[in-house]
C-alpha cells in the first residue's frame, strides 16, 4: 500500500511506533497521558493541591506530568499549574488576556481557540493577537502540597 492510500488505523499505528523509537521513556510516559483535571477545595485565601496529582505511575516507573488543570465551581476559569521541577511551579489563570476566552492546555503551551493567541508555561505571550501575559498566582510549595494564593496576582 502506498502512503497516499494508507488507512487511518495503519497511519496511527505507524506514527505511534515512530514516537516510541524517537522518544525517551520519561517523555513518553508524560506525553502519553491525558490531561489531568483536579477538583480542589476553595479555602479562605486560595487552593491547596496534593503534589501526588503530578505523579504518573506505570509499571514501576515514576514520571511527572508537566501540568494539571484545577477546576472549582466558584472559579469562572480553571487554573493550570505547570511543574518545572520539585521546587518550581507556575499557576496560570486560563483566561485569554486578549478577549477573555477560556484557554486550552497543550503541552508547554496554553492556546486560545477564539483568535489563536498562545502563551508559554510561564504565562508569557508567544503568539498574538494577545499582547499581555496571563494572570498568574503566587505558589507556596510544602512537603506534600502546593498552595495557590488567589488573593493576589504575581
Amino acid at each position: 500500500m502506498n502512503h497516499f492510500n494508507m488507512h487511518r488505523k495503519d497511519f496511527i499505528v505507524s506514527a505511534c511506533k515512530g514516537c516510541l523509537v524517537a522518544g525517551g521513556l520519561g517523555s513518553i510516559l508524560a506525553s502519553c497521558t491525558s490531561t489531568r483535571y483536579v477538583s480542589s477545595h476553595l479555602e479562605k485565601d486560595g487552593l491547596t493541591v496534593n503534589k501526588e496529582e503530578f505523579k504518573i505511575n506505570q509499571k514501576g516507573a515514576v514520571a511527572f506530568r508537566s501540568f494539571i488543570i484545577i477546576r472549582n465551581e466558584s472559579l469562572k476559569y480553571p487554573i493550570c499549574i505547570y511543574r518545572f521541577n520539585e521546587t518550581e511551579y507556575a499557576a496560570l489563570w486560563m483566561q485569554c488576556s486578549h478577549q477573555g476566552a477560556e484557554l486550552q492546555a497543550s503541552g508547554d503551551y496554553l492556546h486560545c481557540p477564539a483568535h489563536g493567541s498562545e502563551f508559554n508555561s510561564k504565562g508569557l505571550v508567544t503568539n498574538g493577537p494577545a499582547d499581555e501575559s496571563l494572570r498568574s498566582f503566587p505558589v507556596t510549595i510544602n512537603p506534600t502540597t502546593i498552595f495557590i494564593d488567589l488573593r493576589k496576582q504575581s
